[in-house]
């Protein structure tokens, strides 16, 4: 979440006369994260999300996330639905973007996450991969392996200011993965970008999930491999084994891995390394000045990417400790 379009007050006390959600009481951007804006909106009748999405997101996929959010409610996934207006339409038009209104969902997210956080991350992760399935509509994910190369195209010459030879690393990984990455790998619904601040706590248990913009249809033990990178790394860039067990332990608990996704494990971890390294360096060269956001340091993910190159069993990141069957 960001805020990079502003809304005047007239503009959007306009928006919201097609609801049946009362008048406007309070509006504050949201700074968090780095692809749409986002207002905390207050009504008189509650609280709730709006989103104003922005270039890099298609407007053609908008009905993929909208639906998503009330398909996986309806299986009982704890997330944001959609709030229709009186023509029945949960998709609008506010200063020039498209926009929508999601319901608030009560809870924090944590900072420093703990062994136990990790544990109901997999297992939240488990239950949203299950509820997923059935859902009709497709979409594919464009922030995969073939949309890694255009990806950094944008930021290549650039890449070696934020650190000298990082370019030429960058483009060795992109080779390697290139070549190894895996296929027929158990298919379905991702969320694509379950890091700490798209999931809510609430007195220590996890109270709900956030943020779909990025779900798609992928390789189901890459969300995985997005979430060890997300939330078992220490400040100081060390991978914590404890936490990588516990989130294997509590996702296997709901949905055991196959042989074949064990194996491509290590191999799915450097791939959302790097993904999650080349959207951070565009961002942190691109994001234009006076932008409501906080931009991510994409030297992050480039330590954790080294650690990734040395893993080369799932037992690195806790796997077999975790009494996973195939």
């Amino acid at each position: 979440m960001a805020v990079y379009t502003d809304v005047s007050d007239e503009e959007l006390s306009d928006f919201l006369t097609r609801y049946d959600i009362g008048a406007l009481v309070s509006c504050k951007g949201i700074a968090e994260g780095v692809e749409n804006s986002n207002f905390l909106l207050g009504t008189e009748t509650g609280r709730f999300i709006l989103t104003l999405y922005e270039k890099r997101v298609n407007e053609g996929d908008l009905p993929f996330f909208l639906g998503l959010m009330d398909h996986l409610a309806d299986r009982g996934i704890n997330c944001p639905q959609p709030v229709r207006d009186r023509d029945g339409e949960a998709l609008g038009r506010l200063a020039g973007r498209p926009a929508t209104i999601v319901s608030f969902l009560d809870g924090m997210w944590v900072k420093r996450p703990e062994v136990s956080h990790c544990g109901q991350v997999g297992e939240a992760l488990a239950r949203l991969h299950k509820a997923g399935e059935g859902f009709s509509i497709r979409r594919r994910n464009g922030l995969g392996p073939d949309g890694w190369p255009p990806l950094y195209a944008g930021s290549a010459d650039r890449a070696d200011e934020v650190l000298t030879g990082l370019g030429g690393e960058v483009e060795t990984e992109l080779a390697f993965l290139q070549s190894n990455w895996p296929k027929d790998l158990p298919e379905g619904v991702i969320h694509a970008d379950l890091f700490p601040d798209n999931v809510f706590f609430l007195k220590g248990q996890l109270s709900g999930l956030i943020d779909f913009y990025f779900a798609c249809n992928d390789f189901l033990v890459y969300d995985l491999a997005i979430c060890l990178n997300a939330w078992c790394f220490e400040p100081d860039g060390a991978f914590n084994i404890t936490k990588g067990r516990a989130m294997l332990s509590g996702y296997t608990s709901g949905r055991p891995l196959t042989d074949a996704e064990m194996d491509a494990l290590p191999v799915l971890c450097r791939g959302a390394a790097l993904r999650f390294l080349l959207t951070r360096l565009y961002d942190w060269l691109m994001t234009p000045p006076g932008a409501l956001v906080r931009k991510k340091d994409p030297l992050e993910y480039y330590k954790k990417l080294r650690f990734h190159r040395t893993a080369t069993t799932a037992s690195a990141y806790g796997l077999e400790l975790a009494g996973s069957g195939a």
